[in-house]
């Protein structure tokens, strides 16, 4: 029999489940359509999107974490505006090369190299009424229509599963005519609370067709 304990335990994560789950389903997504299934992976046509992005040099997690207070402060009302922007889903990360300066038009990049780390804005701002950040660190990017292979998966967020759930992407484009065109997204879709066996990751690369 459990003791009262476990049952406790049992109960909380069970709750933090639903609350979870409630959460996610209240949450925007970026609009998409699935052109093809092939099992282990899904190809997609995104709408154009609106990225509120920041970069970070770091390690991995780190980087996450001090881009997700940037953002969600930008989020919460500081910026000129200071417009209240509902969260959405997912928070990307990517690995972005030093040697592109930053723009201004969710992304990050690890092992203490430089990350980006976004948020798609909600559908409803456009590229002229979207709130400018206050904050020089966080700037905004116009994305263009796009394919882009995602292979979805749940469990840990931790940099080297990540990295193998891309390899296993990659692996698998050249079988069905795809090739990579750009570098990989890692996309979170839950809050940190959410149980790590409810979890929807997913690795993006934008593709086109092998010519």
């Amino acid at each position: 029999m459990k003791t009262r304990s476990a049952l406790t335990a049992t109960a909380c994560a069970l709750a933090a489940a639903i609350v979870a789950s409630d959460v996610a389903m209240a949450i925007e997504e970026p609009e998409y359509e699935v052109v093809s299934d092939y099992g282990t992976y899904e190809l997609r046509r995104y709408a154009q999107v609106i990225l509120a992005e920041t970069q970070v040099k770091a390690d991995f997690d780190e980087a996450g974490g001090e881009a997700f207070s940037r953002l969600f402060r930008y989020i919460s009302g500081d910026n000129r505006s200071r417009a209240k922007i509902a969260m959405t889903a997912p928070v990307v990360q990517e690995a972005q090369s030093e040697k592109i300066a930053m723009t201004a038009p969710v992304v990050q990049q690890g092992g203490g190299q430089l990350w980006r780390v976004a948020f798609v804005l909600p559908a409803s701002y456009s590229w002229e009424t979207a709130p400018q950040p206050n904050d020089p660190l966080v700037s905004l990017r116009q994305v263009p229509k796009r394919t882009v292979a995602a292979l979805r998966f749940s469990g840990t967020w931790g940099e080297n599963r990540f990295k193998s759930k891309e390899a296993e992407l990659r692996s698998s484009l050249a079988e069905h005519g795809w090739q990579a065109v750009g570098e990989a997204v890692y996309a979170r879709y839950n809050p940190p609370f959410t149980p790590w066996f409810m979890r929807r990751n997913e690795v993006l690369i934008p593709v086109e067709p092998v010519e």
